[in-house]
């Protein structure tokens, strides 16, 4: 059986992602288990300007690197030294898919096993402060010199790995080089043992940052797959470097169904507002219904963007929403359409308007009672009692004047007389377009899980 050699590599670049940046530097380094047997290194014109910050960080500049060749014309003695050998970085993803792009690029189709030494040494020397390169040849007494240059980091590698290789008495690199290894998948700053306590259910999962805070909220089937979905591929744009650099921490909550899972996903995006989370903010609504009298006794009803200082009847996603609710209003109630606003800002309602041939202003302001006191109470109240987290529970979702109330949970033994005794067990959220879709879909689609209240009896 063939020993395994190992290709120890170190890139400096042109900025942080393959697909947009390009090496300006590359070392690499062979190492049999036990000795280093070769070695290589150049700078590369990497055909683009050097911003003035990586200069800073690395003292390449372009005049450095003007004489240097191109990667493609060191691409095949690259490709020779790293064919048929384990591909170890610090950070591995990131220099690994930058000469997998650049090989590539350059007419190579090219894969290989990879060994992380952040995720190594996290397994092989746990707990301590730091895993960057320069902290642990500290802490470790490993001689970095030219730091942030390809030759001294793949150094300082090189050492960290011979002591790694010497101290693992547990075989854990072993088991990281497996091609079905989990955890050379993983991003490099997450422990493993937050993603190995996923479980296989529904429910929703947190990616939290360096400093704990919340980055990205998702929903789950399943949780463990959908996780793992996260950190597979080989996509190389800078959003998902960034994003999978900045996962620190996972923790997740359980939920009984999907529809719970979307309902809390969709409510912890709205409260934490997370970085990496775009999808569902195109949600939030903008435009809201509003009630005002003027000075001269009559009622309005005006549709206008949402404000901070301003409370309003009911809110919409879009202006069509809201003016469609409204006009709808206006008809069955046989408002006089001077006293309707479809206005893109609050504020325009309060211009003058024709005040000739006015209706009587009590029987018009019945009208506009009557038309806010439908649109309150004649939408539906009911419960959606599913199945629970376990076999001694029950679900519950609380809708109440077709407005999301809460969610929770309940015993199987627990009585309910009447639907609106589900408030009693759940937990208040609040509402908005997008949930009220998505309980009103799951609704007809499983009418057999409504329970409708007496509260519209």
């Amino acid at each position: 059986m063939k020993k395994l050699e190992y290709a120890i590599v170190d890139i400096e670049t042109t900025g942080g992602n393959a697909s947009g940046s390009r090496i300006t530097e590359i070392a690499i380094i062979i190492h049999d288990g036990k000795n280093v047997i070769d070695r290589y290194e150049t700078l590369v014109n990497p055909e683009k300007e050097i911003p003035i910050s990586i200069f800073g960080l690395t003292g390449i500049n372009n005049e450095m690197v003007a004489n240097s060749p191109i990667f493609d014309d060191i691409s095949e003695k690259v490709l020779e030294m790293l064919t048929d050998r384990i591909f170890v970085a610090h950070n591995v993803n990131f220099d690994y898919s930058f000469v997998r792009h650049q090989l590539e690029q350059a007419g190579f189709k090219w894969t290989a096993r990879k060994l992380c030494t952040v995720r190594a040494t996290r397994k092989i020397r746990p707990g301590l402060g730091s895993y960057s390169l320069g902290n642990l040849c500290s802490s470790l007494n490993i001689s970095l010199e030219n730091r942030h240059r390809a030759g001294g980091d793949a150094d300082a590698t090189a050492v960290l790995f011979s002591k790694l290789l010497e101290w693992d008495d547990e075989g854990h690199i072993a088991k990281m080089i497996k091609n079905t290894a989990q955890d050379q998948r993983l991003p490099p700053n997450l422990p493993p043992e937050d993603f190995n306590q996923l479980p296989e259910k529904p429910g929703v999962y947190y990616f939290y940052n360096e400093v704990k805070k919340v980055i990205y909220v998702g929903k789950a089937i399943n949780l463990k797959k959908r996780v793992a979905s996260h950190f597979s591929g080989h996509k190389i744009n800078s959003q998902r470097q960034n994003f999978l650099r900045d996962i620190h921490g996972i923790s997740f909550e359980v939920c009984a169904t999907e529809l719970m899972a979307l309902l809390l996903e969709c409510t912890e995006i709205k409260s934490l507002w997370p970085t990496y989370n775009r999808a569902l903010k195109r949600f939030e609504p903008k435009y809201g219904l509003y009630q005002y009298e003027a000075r001269n006794g009559y009622k309005y009803l005006a549709v206008g963007k949402l404000t901070k200082f301003q409370s309003c009847i009911e809110h919409f996603s879009s202006l069509y929403d809201g003016i469609n609710l409204l006009q709808s209003l206006a008809q069955q109630f046989e408002l006089d359409q001077r006293f309707c606003k479809y206005c893109t800002v609050v504020e325009e309602v309060f211009q003058k308007n024709d005040l000739r041939d006015l209706p009587d202003v009590l029987l018009h302001n019945e009208k506009i009672e009557n038309a806010i006191d439908f649109l309150l109470n004649s939408r539906p109240s009911f419960a959606i009692i599913d199945k629970g987290r376990s076999a001694d529970e029950r679900s519950c979702i609380w809708v109440e004047n077709g407005h999301f109330y809460g969610m929770g949970y309940m015993t199987l033994d627990a009585v309910i007389t009447d639907p609106s005794e589900v408030k009693n067990y759940v937990t208040v959220y609040r509402s908005n377009q997008y949930i009220m879709q998505l309980i009103y879909s799951y609704a007809a689609k499983y009418p057999g899980k409504v329970k409708n209240s007496n509260l519209n009896k």
